[in-house]
């Protein structure tokens, strides 16, 4: 594992949920952790209110982007360490092969983009990357990660 922590946080649109995810983690990480989100069929845009949402709580927005996870498939893309799928589609799609053996895990979090809420979203996305900060992911073994990080999700808190 490298001094940097890489993620990849996935979706299906790349335009939302891991939009959100990939801010609170730069921002949350303090420099710990790097992460990056893409879409198996990005919709080229960052949703509105995911930018506004993200503004409200004093993020920053500037250079978000909705794009392909193809753009992190090839032999110059960043090796990562774990990649999150954050919707159900993105979580049963066959995934290309990502640089650096990343343990993957999913967190499915309610589609902000169909209902609107975007406050829930944000929550529970927060939520989980602040329990993953808690995670002493140095210190562990894929199977020991993968384990920790899928109860985080499991636990049930501000998951409903």
């Amino acid at each position: 594992m490298s001094a940097v922590f890489n993620i990849l946080v996935l979706c299906t649109g790349n335009s939302a949920r891991s939009i959100l995810g990939e801010v609170l983690i730069n921002e949350l990480g303090n420099g710990r952790l790097r992460a990056f989100s893409a879409g198996s069929h990005p919709t080229g845009h960052v949703n509105p209110g995911a930018i506004d949402k993200l503004r409200k709580e004093g993020h920053e927005v500037e250079g978000l982007e909705s794009k392909s996870w193809d753009r992190f498939s090839g032999d110059d893309a960043p090796s990562f360490d774990l990649v999150i799928t954050v919707c159900d589609n993105a979580a049963g799609e066959s995934c290309p092969l990502w640089k650096g053996a990343p343990v993957t895990v999913h967190w499915g979090i309610p589609d902000p983009a169909a209902d609107g809420d975007f406050d829930a979203a944000y929550e529970r996305l927060r939520w989980r990357i602040e329990a993953l900060l808690e995670v002493p992911l140095s210190d562990l073994n894929a199977a020991e990660m993968s384990a920790a990080l899928n109860g985080i999700h499991q636990s049930g808190r501000r998951s409903a």
